[in-house]
């Protein structure tokens, strides 16, 4: 069985049409610049999200909660809410 890598469950004739519409509306000399602002919004997200966990992991440890040990726990709920749904939609999935 061949599988093929999907990004986003996008393949890469859409990403290459994608990409060819892209150059079409904004031209080739606009792309290193949309690029970078991408580049620049991603770093700013990033940083944002890594602020936010050590808020939370400092204001957790300042107040003797576990962050480990809620994960963790979080994570197992988790797993077993997936297990079941995966019994359940056993019978119910489509054989391709």
């Amino acid at each position: 069985m061949i599988q093929q890598v999907t990004f986003l469950f996008i393949s890469g004739a859409e990403i290459a049409f994608i990409l060819f519409i892209v150059i079409m509306i904004f031209g080739a000399d606009k792309l290193p610049e949309i690029a970078r602002g991408m580049g620049k919004g991603m770093r700013t997200l990033k940083d944002a999200t890594n602020d936010i966990k050590h808020e939370i992991t400092k204001t957790a440890d300042s107040n003797g909660i576990d962050v480990t040990g809620v994960t963790s726990d979080v994570k197992k709920e988790l797993n077993k809410v997936k297990d079941d749904l995966e019994d359940f939609t056993g019978s119910v999935k489509r054989k391709f």
